[in-house]
């Protein structure tokens, strides 16, 4: 447990130094290559059922294969010494966790848009988002981007940071697995409707627990970030909003972030070419603008700190009894 500890501290550590480089293996890739292969499953010639078992299939394939690989090395290492399991789960801590990666890529946006270049900030902020972005204007652009970073509060650091605490990197990377398949297999369009469903269901049962955690952390961080942002109505359009999305863990970040900075976020959105109609999330107390971005990333490492520092807390704890 004390190796744990460590682990878990130093790999949050190594994540707000070193981000996720692009040259640096990861095996996040690994499992988007075998989610990738997977995919070829889906043929249009099959029965919807078939699709279904199919999708099943691979959700079976990709967790098992995950878990039983990152638990061996894990295992070996520790069985090899302490201090090499130590050292490898420190690593995988850092891969599972995407607090730096997710500012980075949401500040690449933002200085584009600083820049006044709207066509290169289009193309940054598609890298993050899952909508069409070709006829976003400047405030569309801002606002996705902001989206991201609150929805991704929870996917991409809170919600993997409560499975490293409580399970390890095992536990941390079956996430990731879950996670990674719905970026790529869960829309309800025709393509993926029956295939990607068992991945989809699954990733919401995962993230129904963290996602109002990740909530509830993000309100806390409100009241303790500045006079930019407002705790009263983060927690008050949290209370009332939460449940305004389509996913029922989508809007839970989103809705503390839109009170908190006092903007509107979600509505209507082109995926695919096609109009998906949402309610709004929040109220338009003042218009979205690209400091916003900013002001997303401040709440992100907020709530990041004060769920790591519980974490922590919590784990030092149980070493002590």
């Amino acid at each position: 447990m004390k190796n744990h500890l460590i682990a878990f501290v130093l790999g949050f550590l190594l994540d707000l130094l070193l981000g996720d480089p692009y040259w640096m293996p990861h095996p996040i890739r690994l499992i988007g290559s075998l989610i990738a292969k997977l995919k070829r499953w889906n043929r249009q010639e099959l029965s919807d059922r078939r699709k279904k078992d199919r999708g099943t299939i691979m959700v079976i394939l990709v967790v098992g294969l995950t878990m039983f690989f990152s638990a061996a090395i894990l295992l070996l290492g520790y069985w090899i010494h302490p201090l090499a399991g130590c050292v490898i789960e420190t690593v995988m801590t850092y891969q599972i966790l995407a607090l730096k990666c997710l500012k980075v890529e949401s500040m690449k946006v933002y200085e584009l848009l600083v820049a006044q270049n709207l066509a290169e900030a289009r193309r940054a902020v598609s890298m993050i988002v899952g909508r069409d972005t070709e006829n976003l204007d400047e405030t569309d652009v801002a606002k996705a981007a902001v989206e991201t970073v609150a929805e991704n509060t929870s996917d991409g650091v809170i919600a993997p940071m409560l499975c490293l605490a409580l399970g390890g990197p095992v536990l941390g990377f079956f996430y990731k697995a879950v996670n990674t398949m719905d970026s790529m297999v869960g829309y309800k369009n025709e393509t993926y409707f029956y295939f990607g469903r068992c991945a989809a269901r699954l990733d919401d049962v995962v993230n129904y627990i963290p996602a109002r955690i990740s909530a509830l952390f993000m309100v806390l961080a409100s009241f303790l970030a500045g006079k930019e942002f407002d705790g009263r109505r983060a927690w008050r359009i949290w209370r009332r909003d939460r449940r305004r999305h389509a996913s029922p863990n989508a809007a839970q970040t989103e809705s503390v972030c839109a009170g908190s900075l006092g903007i509107q976020l979600a509505g209507n959105a082109s995926y695919f070419g096609k109009v998906v109609e949402k309610p709004t999330i929040g109220d338009a107390v003042r218009p979205v603008e690209y400091e916003d971005i900013r002001r997303a990333d401040r709440l992100l490492y907020g709530t990041a700190f004060l769920c790591e520092s519980v974490c922590a807390l919590g784990l030092f704890i149980v070493c002590m009894i």
